[in-house]
């Protein structure tokens, strides 16, 4: 086990990374706005189109969308836009609507169904009540940065920790949750905190992340090396780090800012010049929930001085730190051009409070996520 990062697993500029994105979307009735257990009708649609990128997730209310790894930005943006689209079409022949958000905006009808998978089955036996709790149907996008070994994946999340926060406040869309405003941009995190793992991954090299998650399966805290729910964590299948730091968003752009800037971070860090100790965890949870409670609005520490600043000033100046990787990969205007309008427009918790303002009805807020969730027309890239 080390107490810092350490050196960059290799003392040449890193290769290029590819990248693939995981959505989660609830399915909601269209005319009751709420949650509805139509997932087998849904992934056994959308997988003529998609294959096993459509995907079953842990209730039945639950959808799971995958892209396929792939090199550029714009890849990346057709591959989300037709993962959703297909899972869009299948919803509606289902009789319901895709819905990207972190937490149910309306009270759902419990006891929740639980995906007859027998995976899922003993997950939800091992959790008990966790799994029908008040806003249980918790819903995230998550980034895949690959090929990667074990070591460096490792490697990447121990150098990432620190700037995973200003990820998690920009992507902020849970301020819902079963019918209440919860006083927080992203209610997701507090749900999720009950499941076992959660939370900032450990610093671990190798032998000690080994022994970590077979220590974890022998004392009964996980079922197996899947269920481990840190911020990031090498995956058990894929040659990739997976950074599982975001709710789910309506807003496409907002998803692949999300995607474009995890890379050139990764990019980044791998960079045997930079140098980055891993923020301690203690300032590093409060950081976490700095970015939950206020999101856009977050004073956040700076990884690299540790002094806090506003998230408004951190975003741009992460698009700049990490200017030489957008260049690289032909992204920097697009980079500064989605940072920009998600500065000038807001987060998506800034847009579900708007709806409820505007219309005075939590099934509004509904109706405006699902119109986001459905709007996968470009945005125009910026020269880079």
């Amino acid at each position: 086990m080390s107490a810092s990062a350490g050196p960059p697993p290799t003392d040449r500029p890193p290769p290029l990374l590819r990248f693939g994105v995981e959505e989660e979307f609830l399915l909601t009735g269209p005319r009751s706005r709420v949650t509805v257990p139509a997932a087998e009708a849904v992934v056994s649609d959308a997988s003529r189109a998609l294959g096993p990128r459509a995907q079953h997730e842990f209730l039945a209310t639950q959808v799971e969308g995958c892209t396929r790894p792939v090199a550029t930005a714009a890849e990346l943006r057709a591959e989300l836009a037709d993962t959703r689209g297909a899972l869009l079409s299948a919803a509606e022949r289902a009789g319901c609507r895709l819905t990207a958000t972190g937490t149910p905006v309306l009270p759902s009808r419990h006891p929740l169904t639980v995906t007859p998978k027998p995976r899922y089955l003993r997950l939800a036996d091992r959790i008990d009540g966790v799994a029908d709790q008040v806003g249980a149907e918790l819903c995230g996008c998550h980034v895949h940065l690959g090929d990667l070994t074990l070591r460096q994946a490792l490697a990447l999340s121990a150098r990432m920790r620190g700037w995973l926060p200003l990820f998690q406040a920009f992507c902020a869309n849970s301020p819902f949750c079963e019918g209440a405003d919860r006083g927080t941009a992203s209610v997701r995190p507090e749900r999720y905190a009950r499941w076992p793992t959660f939370g900032p991954a450990p610093v671990l090299d190798e032998p000690g992340y080994r022994t970590a998650l077979d220590r974890l399966v022998e004392d009964g805290v996980i079922l197996d090396r899947r269920m481990l729910y840190w911020y990031a964590r090498p995956s058990e299948h894929l040659p990739t780090l997976e950074v599982r730091i975001a709710d789910s968003c309506a807003e496409l752009d907002t998803i692949l800012l999300l995607a474009v800037l995890l890379r050139a971070l990764a990019h980044t860090l791998l960079d045997p010049r930079v140098r980055i100790r891993p923020l301690p965890d203690v300032p590093l949870r409060l950081a976490h929930r700095r970015a939950a409670s206020a999101g856009l609005d977050a004073r956040l520490p700076d990884p690299r001085t540790g002094a806090l600043r506003p998230v408004r000033q951190l975003l741009p100046d992460l698009v700049e730190f990490t200017a030489p990787a957008l260049l690289r990969t032909r992204e920097l205007g697009l980079a500064r051009q989605l940072t920009a309008r998600l500065l000038t427009t807001g987060s998506g918790a800034d847009h579900q409070r708007a709806a409820l303002a505007r219309h005075g009805r939590l099934a509004a807020v509904v109706d405006d996520l699902t119109r986001r969730t459905a709007a996968t027309t470009p945005t125009a890239a910026a020269p880079h």
